[in-house]
């Protein structure tokens, strides 16, 4: 039979079942509704993947909160008493999809999402499929040697040495860097992890005012206090000024204020600015302070042999933090920090649970992972960038990401000569970012002033140019 009619057999099947699930595996009798019910889960996804790559359909059918709460054609949010049959859970599957954003449509610009990758998206299906655990080599053995070659590569690429670095997937950006705030304090204050913040001085953290609000986010959630970090100057293009750093660590230090940590940032948010790390260095080394460097957005840069010097200096770096699923098109979520000093992770966040990290064991207790970790249960994020690497090769990101910027550049050079268009800044982009004004034509010939801007500020959503603090005004940026 072919397999068209099978599945329409088990969708028939999937219909006639009594009103609540029918026994799945691992029942023994399981295996064909199983299979069929899959197979028609493998057509709804497929049909998805298909409809979002073509520019006729919509990136989203959008419906306010009061009506997708309300229930849209058969599709409900609230949860029932009694379970529903499966083709009604195949219905809700169809429909979370239809009325949700298609990230990987060709027009869809939100912030920092890359489209979908095939590869990416089987390799989820795969991890979900495994069901297992980031915290022992005993119960999730391929994955932790994933998690490690792909570590040492990323540090080699960073250009550490092969006797330094260690690191961990995250979830996300903002918890990465949440670790390198929490290594780099246990690393000059190791007493802080038994004893508390309350016999330690007041710890001052300095980044520019362009950088990612989880620097402030994590100060906050460290106990070290948003007011104790300080906000560097950045010239016009967005980029923190090595002699304001200099000024306010000095300035810091008069206050009582111990500095100890230095975000830089390659890649800002908005503007796509890359901090100059070698004077950054250079600084940190005279105040013997961790230089960390938020790579989240750019580290994908370090891919290309066209790009790559954007970064120069982040070798120098203590700890970095890079996101895959960002530059890298890599699924949600798969985030890296990077630490240079192998062992600290562990030190810092080791409590020893005698029931998962036992000393014993009759493999290598090192691969026991988990201890590095704030987390107790990880997901696997690593395989889905091992796998993409696998069908890439680094060649095959070296080119995505010069293709990525290559649109870039073609979208700078159209908005130059456009009516209506306003570039916020007037050099090339040195990442993807293209941060631009629309001006209606009603609002073309008002002569510039407050009123003019004002009335410009209303064409579309407010956008915080400086994520931390200061608000140029509303602008698109893709």
């Amino acid at each position: 039979m072919h397999w068209q009619q099978k599945c329409q057999k088990y969708l028939c099947m999937l219909c006639n079942s009594m009103p609540f699930l029918p026994d799945l595996l691992p029942a023994s009798s399981g295996e064909e509704i199983t299979r069929g019910f899959l197979q028609e889960l493998v057509n709804i996804l497929f049909t998805y993947i298909c409809k979002s790559s073509q520019r006729s359909s919509k990136v989203l059918d959008f419906h306010h909160p009061h009506q997708l709460k309300e229930g849209l054609d058969g599709f409900n949010l609230n949860l029932p008493d009694q379970p529903e049959t499966l083709e009604q859970i195949l219905v809700d599957c169809r429909d979370t999809l239809k009325y949700g954003v298609s990230t990987g449509h060709p027009r869809f610009f939100n912030q920092l999402s890359s489209g979908l990758d095939v590869i990416g998206t089987a390799a989820e299906w795969l991890i979900s499929t495994a069901n297992t655990n980031m915290f022992t080599y005993e119960v999730s053995p391929v994955f932790i040697l994933m998690e490690e070659v792909l570590l040492r590569k990323m540090q080699s690429i960073v250009g550490w040495s092969s006797g330094e670095g260690d690191g961990i997937f995250c979830p996300g950006g903002t918890i990465s860097n949440l670790y390198s705030i929490l290594v780099a304090r246990y690393h000059f204050y190791p007493e802080v992890k038994t004893r508390g913040m309350g016999v330690l001085p007041q710890l001052g953290i300095f980044t520019s005012e362009h950088s990612h609000y989880s620097v402030k986010k994590s100060a906050a959630v460290l106990g070290l206090g948003t007011e104790n970090v300080v906000v560097v100057k950045c010239d016009e293009r967005g980029k923190m000024i090595p002699a304001e750093l200099e000024s306010s660590i000095v300035t810091a230090q008069e206050k009582g204020l111990v500095p100890f940590y230095v975000n830089a940032t390659a890649g800002t948010t908005v503007y796509g600015a890359f901090d100059p790390l070698d004077a950054i260095a250079d600084i940190c080394h005279r105040h013997s302070l961790w230089m960390h460097v938020d790579a989240a957005w750019g580290g994908g840069l370090l891919m290309s042999d066209r790009h790559r010097m954007k970064l120069q200096g982040i070798e120098r770096a203590w700890s970095v933090t890079w996101n895959p699923h960002k530059m890298m098109g890599v699924p949600l979520q798969c985030s890296a920090i990077l630490v240079k000093k192998r062992g600290l992770l562990r030190q810092c966040n080791e409590l020893g649970a005698e029931y998962l990290f036992q000393a014993d064991k009759h493999y290598d207790v090192s691969y026991d992972t988990g201890d590095k970790s704030i987390q107790c249960g990880r997901h696997v994020d690593a395989f889905k960038l091992w796998l993409m690497w696998k069908a890439k090769g680094s060649q095959g990101f070296g080119a995505q990401v010069d293709k990525c910027l290559e649109n870039a550049e073609y979208l700078y050079d159209q908005l130059q000569r456009r009516t209506g268009f306003e570039l916020v800044y007037k050099n090339k982009p040195e990442h993807s970012n293209v941060c631009f004004w629309y001006t209606p034509p009603s609002l073309r010939g008002l002569p510039l002033g407050p009123d003019r801007d004002t009335r410009l500020h209303q064409v579309s959503a407010k956008s915080t140019v400086a994520p931390l603090d200061s608000v140029m005004g509303r602008h698109y940026c893709i």
